[in-house]
């Protein structure tokens, strides 16, 4: 045995990933997709059937789930699609501090108070506080 030492250089992300594979034909309505390497709640999912050439081919409508843009995509319906890790975290609001931060309340009863509030304008009109989109 050779008393070299061995360094290996590794350029693989050591996080979990992003997203998993998932059989085109299984994913439905009100799931999650990744068109156009963007994260999509499907909102239409439409299937044509097998051609004299190849596959059943499904339509997916979806919406971006940070921009709200429509995408679309048609991916045969025996091949993997990415599908995002998604979970979602409601916080209820305490104080919003003058200088925009918010004091949110968890689940086990802790305050987060390190996000401020959006300043785009689209967002501050927006009625429904619930649609905001805190990243």
């Amino acid at each position: 045995m050779s008393d070299e030492e061995h360094h290996f250089e590794s350029k693989a992300d050591a996080g979990a990933s992003k997203t998993y594979p998932q059989q085109a034909g299984t994913i439905r309505k009100n799931g999650y997709i990744v068109i156009k390497g963007r994260p999509c709640k499907v909102v239409e999912v439409s299937t044509s059937k097998t051609g004299k050439h190849g596959h059943a081919k499904c339509h997916f409508v979806a919406i971006d789930i940070f921009t709200a843009k429509k995408l679309e995509d048609i991916v045969p319906s025996s091949h993997n699609c990415d599908v995002p890790h998604v979970n979602r975290t409601d916080y209820q609001l305490i104080d919003i501090s003058e200088d925009g931060f918010v004091s949110l309340l968890t689940d086990n009863g802790s305050t987060k108070d390190d996000l401020r509030l959006p300043t785009d304008e689209n967002m501050l009109t927006q009625e429904d506080v619930s649609d905001l989109n805190f990243c």
